[in-house]
């Protein structure tokens, strides 16, 4: 009988980000030996496009991964082995070359968790970068993805961006759902009284703010909760002095462990509705929660959800950038218990098909043993 697989997460990635989380938990599932050996550096600061990104704040950031990989060196190679993956999980780009040496010393594939272009996340999409900041962001994220051996994505379509932009080989990527941990988000019936949608998430430009406060603005329109904080925090306060929604109410932050507590309570998941072109090829965390608690969700109709989706069957679809559309979905789904039960027992069903660690991780997984028996 063949010896489990062993894959080693190694460096600063964000240990307890729940994209880790999945994948370590649907490995340890499907009974591969997983050894974490990490420091921290990233997770010390909640938002990492505001001011995290001034000089002083990456020089501080830098000589901490520098202490970091200082000590993970020395203890590194005291790690039980063999190892048949090394992975440079997310956010990959800082720990990529040092993986890259661990992986080759180990004689094991590199695993690059590119869930993020940090020039398509950072440059493009956010715009919190100079044309000459966002070009050495890609530079970084090309590095990343020639020293890869294994490119995970978390969609077919941020894939075949990767293509695109940057030459990966098509044979390199492999699509690893985003998911949730079922512990965090247990299913639980939709509330039949009292209506309310609830959107939660960092205040960045992908997830259409603007979007959801001009549908709430809509005569009719149901009591929708605002969960977060972040990139766009002066212009909702802006917004919410010059026009206020009269049925918005928002709460800059809650705590991960009390999120599911504000899912259960609600009767619908509001997921992105952003015109950009990054916008369209994700499926973002709350969407998996959403559909682990069984809760219905409205979201754009994007390439990205429409791999896991579809309108009608286990979700509401809206055209992007669309707040009448928007508008108009909350207000049925508001009248209509028995229509959120339905797409609530859907979307749990979409979530054990697709969205569950063990399915996550299963593409991995096949890779892994591909590449061993192929060894």
């Amino acid at each position: 009988m063949s010896r489990p697989l062993h894959v080693e997460w190694v460096g600063t990635y964000e240990r307890s980000y729940p994209r880790t989380r999945v994948l370590v938990d649907g490995l340890r599932a499907h009974g591969a030996r997983v050894t974490e050996h990490h420091r921290p550096v990233w997770e010390r600061t909640r938002h990492k496009a505001g001011g995290f990104l001034s000089a002083g704040r990456l020089a501080g950031a830098g000589a901490s991964w520098a202490g970091a990989w200082a000590a993970l060196a020395v203890a590194e190679p005291r790690m039980p082995g063999p190892v048949d993956a090394v992975v440079a999980g997310y956010p990959a780009q800082p720990d990529v070359v040092p993986a890259w040496v661990v992986a080759r010393a180990r004689g094991a594939l590199l695993v690059v968790d590119m869930m993020v272009s940090l020039a398509d996340t950072l440059g493009d999409d956010r715009g919190r970068t100079g044309a000459a900041a966002t070009r050495a962001l890609a530079g970084a994220d090309r590095t990343a993805l020639a020293l890869a051996d294994i490119v995970l994505v978390d969609t077919a379509a941020n894939g075949e961006f990767l293509v695109r932009r940057f030459g990966v080989r098509r044979g390199s990527i492999v699509v690893a759902r985003v998911g949730a941990e079922p512990e965090a988000f247990p299913a639980s019936p939709v509330p039949r009284g009292a209506f309310h949608a609830l959107w939660y998430g960092k205040l960045s430009p992908m997830h259409g703010l603007d979007v959801i406060l001009d549908a709430a603005r809509v005569p009719g329109a149901p009591p929708i909760r605002l969960v977060g904080e972040g990139q766009l925090d002066d212009w909702l306060a802006g917004e919410l002095r010059r026009d206020p929604p009269v049925a918005l109410e928002h709460v800059p932050w809650v705590p991960y462990e009390r999120l599911r507590d504000e899912v259960a309570s609600c009767g619908v998941v509001l997921g992105i509705f952003g015109r950009s072109e990054k916008a369209s090829r994700v499926v973002p965390n709350k969407v998996f929660q959403a559909l682990a608690a069984g809760r219905p969700v409205i979201t754009a109709d994007t390439a990205g959800i429409r791999e896991v989706l579809e309108h009608g069957r286990n979700a509401v679809l809206v055209p992007p950038g669309e707040p009448a559309a928007l508008a108009a979905a909350l207000i049925s789904m508001a009248a209509d218990a028995d229509a959120r039960e339905r797409l609530g027992a859907a979307a749990r069903d979409a979530y054990e098909r697709t969205g569950t660690p063990e399915r996550a991780a299963a593409p991995l997984v096949e890779a892994l043993q591909r590449r061993r028996g192929n060894a």
